[in-house]
This record gives structure tokens, sequence and C-alpha cells, in this order.
């Protein structure tokens, strides 16, 4: 207990699935966690940590509005001082091939989970270089390592995190902001509510551990790379796959 503590955390689509665990541990380990997502329920999953941990706060933020960062960065600042870490967790799911992918759905996607993260860098590391350092975990996903025959704007997207978290690792360090990117398999969220019991066979087969992650070990890993642990290492990639990028 304690890893985070003092620390002020800025985790994005936290309303639920891998960013409400990122969430949850990282009040329990002391610091004061801002939540935000699109999505009305931001208020009452705030209310439900509240209950059992520390400072929880929570806001209602479109991820891909350069205004809404910029203000809820000066939000967070003018009620803690000081931004620790940033966690581009917010994300949405494509599952289309490139013939079928439409033009209106390529730039959702791109904006949702690729421009976001931009824009939360963009918003956040000054106020970091200004406290004199901070950590970013950047959650990406096993589809930007590898191929899935499908899903074009879904791993175009977390390509462009992947390469995005490095570049900004290299031209940070010795701001003393570290870097990182999460790589999770397929993990049993909202996201994959919607899926087929055929290809939720296919993936669980094809992971060589036998099943699907859950969120709350892909939040340990986010954990340990916004910790302090975590200290010399930037521009690294955490595959959180159950192994399935090892083949």
């Amino acid at each position: 207990m304690g890893r985070l503590m003092g620390k002020v955390a800025w985790i994005t689509g936290a309303a639920r699935g891998q960013g409400f665990e990122e969430a949850r541990l990282f009040a329990q380990e002391g610091a004061c966690v801002v939540m935000t997502d699109i999505i009305d329920g931001i208020t009452q999953a705030a209310e439900q940590l509240r209950e059992t941990t520390g400072e929880v706060f929570a806001f209602r933020q479109d991820v891909t509005s350069e205004v809404e960062w910029r203000c809820g960065a000066e939000e967070i600042i003018q009620r803690y001082g000081r931004i620790d870490i940033l966690v581009n967790n917010a994300g949405v799911t494509s599952r289309t091939g490139i013939v079928a992918t439409t033009n209106e759905e390529w730039q959702r996607v791109m904006d949702v989970n690729a421009k976001s993260v931009w824009l939360g860098m963009k918003s956040v590391i000054p106020h970091m270089q200004a406290a004199g350092g901070g950590a970013i975990v950047n959650v990406s996903s096993i589809y930007a390592l590898v191929g899935s025959g499908a899903s074009a704007a879904y791993q175009a997207s977390k390509a462009a995190v992947h390469l995005l978290t490095k570049t900004a690792a290299v031209e940070y360090a010795r701001s003393n902001i570290r870097v990182n990117s999460v790589h999770p398999g397929i993990i049993e969220t909202p996201m994959i509510a919607d899926m087929d019991e055929q290809r939720y066979q296919i993936l669980t087969e094809g992971t060589p551990m036998g099943r699907l992650g859950q969120a709350v070990e892909v939040a340990s890993g986010v954990l340990f790379l916004a910790s302090d642990e975590a200290s010399y290492i930037t521009g690294a990639e955490l595959a959180i796959d159950g192994g399935y990028t090892a083949r």
C-alpha cells in the first residue's frame, strides 16, 4: 500500500472495465484520482470508489476535444496543484476490415484511440515539466504488435499509440517524464460483451495461457509503470496478454 501516496493521477475512460480498475488500484495505493469518461456513469463510478478508498474526483470528458483536455487540466491544477500521472485509457473498438471500413468509422476510431493520446500528452506534459517530472501510461493493444486479419482502423490507431509513446519518451526523458505503453490481450470487459461464442473460443484457444485476461490484471501493470518502481523504464511496451504475442 502507498505506492502512489501523494500523487495526482488522471485516468480517462474510467467509468468501467480497465479504467475503473486502474482508478480503484491507484486510489488504494494513495493517489488522488481524477476519473473521466464520456459516459454519464462516471459520476456513479467515482461515488462507488469514494466509499472504500481515498480522494476521488470525476468529470465528464470527450477525449477527442482539445478544449476539454485543456479545461480539464486547468481544473485539476486549480484543485490539486499538480498532475503527476496520466493514463490514456479511453478507447473504442472496431472489427471491420480494410475494404469494409468507412471513412467515418476510420476517423472516429483514430480520433478516440490515437488523437486523444496526443491531446492528453500535449495538455499535461507542460504541467509535469513545471512540477519536475511525471509518468504517462498509454493503453495500446496487442494488435499494435501483431496482425489480426481484420479491425483495420483499430489496429492502425493502436499502432499509432505505440510509436507515439516511444517518441514522447525520447523527447521528454530529460524532463524526468516517463512514457510507456501497455498492450492488453483479449480482456473480459464491456468492450467485448457483444462477441459471439465462436470468436470468443478462437481467441481463448489462441492464447497460450488458455483464458482471457481480467481488467485488474491490466490495471496492475499500469500501476507498476505509473509508480516509482518503474523509475528507469521509459519508451517500453508491456504486453499483458497471456502469452498471445509470444508465439
